[in-house]
């Protein structure tokens, strides 16, 4: 994996590889992006709230073909593996529950699951954490596993008062089990948006290393506006490291490095961004199931055509657009994007960082539009409500 990536800000430890000469990094850092992979691992009880929030984190309702059933067919022991259908490189491992057997070993049951394995391990549970699972999470911390959540999932019937006493009475439990300043994140499985879940994604955004963050933030729905601001935002950090090696700057010979970046892969990191922001027909067509909408209708409110669908032709008709377009791009621009040393850089560079940052902000209008889409009261009518806030 790239050590590009390794740094806080995915945009400025790029221009720092280009400035040290590190094409070849950042070379690397495209295509890990491009097929970085995440694991996440859900432990509790296989009922239907936890079915519901592992169709939810890949943007499938109960009837999707791939969607976890309830009750599960996997035996008590066994571990379920659940593929993102558009993003196969995100996997949920559906994990059994904690046993409730007393004497307990947590190293047992890890080593069964290979707890360890996965990126992210999600503790959930619908009343209280039970002893034995606080003790598996304060193994896993003692191994410098920082990346384990509890997570209360809230029945749809319960009041918020009742599941913020549910909260309290589950940090109690916590903190009489000794863990350090305790964290419940509450989450409603059919509606991510609500409660605790932007929050839990937050502080993931800090625990787990960039490119994994980077990985679960492309393959999520696009659940809120802000999901789909921080999607462009990291799409265009990987348009400008493609741009970037597109450019071919020849004062940093490296072999091939010109002719990798074409439009090819300009197709691959487009067609990434519609899954991403949910614009392909198949994940319209279920937000309209889902939403009781005809899919028409959100199918009519992309306007960008590569939103509908990504082509060769129409990216190549971009490329040579913005090529033609180039007297009217702004020195400064150029000098804001490049390093110092590489400010010299061929059109090659402007034309790719133009059109593709071009075709991320309008998909990214597309997706804020279809996300805001929400029927009426009045079954025969529709509305856009645009800008809709974030919860909470």
């Amino acid at each position: 994996m790239a050590d590009v990536f390794r740094g806080l800000n995915l945009l400025e430890t790029l221009k720092e590889s280009i400035e040290s000469n590190k094409l070849a990094d950042v070379k690397d850092a495209v295509e890990d992006l491009l097929i970085s992979r995440i694991n996440l691992a859900v432990v509790g009880d296989r009922g239907d709230e936890k079915a519901f929030f592992m169709n939810s984190l890949r943007g499938l309702g109960p009837g999707d073909e791939g969607a976890a059933p309830s009750p599960s067919p996997a035996a008590p022991e066994e571990v379920a593996g659940y593929p993102n259908p558009k993003h196969p490189d995100f996997r949920l491992w559906d994990l059994p529950p904690v046993p409730t057997t007393s004497p307990f070993e947590p190293e047992g049951y890890m080593d069964r699951v290979k707890f360890l394995r996965y990126n992210a391990v999600f503790m959930t549970f619908t009343e209280t954490p039970q002893p034995n699972s606080v003790e598996v999470f304060l193994e896993a911390r003692s191994l410098q596993r920082q990346t384990v959540y509890f997570i209360l999932l809230a029945p749809v019937k319960d009041t918020e008062k009742s599941l913020e006493e549910r909260r309290k009475a589950s940090l109690d439990v916590l903190t009489s089990q000794g863990v350090a300043q305790p964290k419940v994140y509450l989450v409603t499985p059919l509606t991510l948006e609500k409660f605790d879940f932007p929050g839990l994604l937050e502080d993931m955004g800090k625990d787990l290393p960039e490119i994994r963050a980077n990985a679960l933030l492309l393959a999520l729905p696009t659940l809120t506006a802000t999901l789909v601001t921080q999607k462009k935002d990291a799409f265009k950090a990987l348009v400008w490291a493609a741009a970037s090696l597109s450019g071919g700057m020849s004062a940093i010979p490296v072999p091939l490095v010109a002719s990798m970046v074409d439009s090819s892969i300009a197709v691959r990191i487009l067609t990434k961004a519609q899954l991403s922001l949910c614009l392909d027909d198949e994940s319209v067509e279920r937000l309209a199931r889902q939403r009781g909408i005809e899919p028409a209708r959100l199918k009519g409110l992309r306007t960008c055509a590569l939103s509908a669908e990504v082509t060769k032709g129409e990216v190549k008709n971009r490329l040579t657009a913005a090529e033609k377009d180039l007297a009217t791009v702004s020195s400064k621009l150029l000098e804001m994007a490049m390093p110092r040393h590489a400010r010299s850089a061929s059109c090659s560079f402007a034309a790719m960082l133009q059109a593709l940052n071009g075709a991320i902000d309008e998909m990214a209008v597309d997706a804020e539009k279809r996300s805001s889409f929400m029927p009426c009261e009045d079954e025969c009518s529709y509305t856009l409500v645009v800008g809709i806030p974030d919860p909470n």
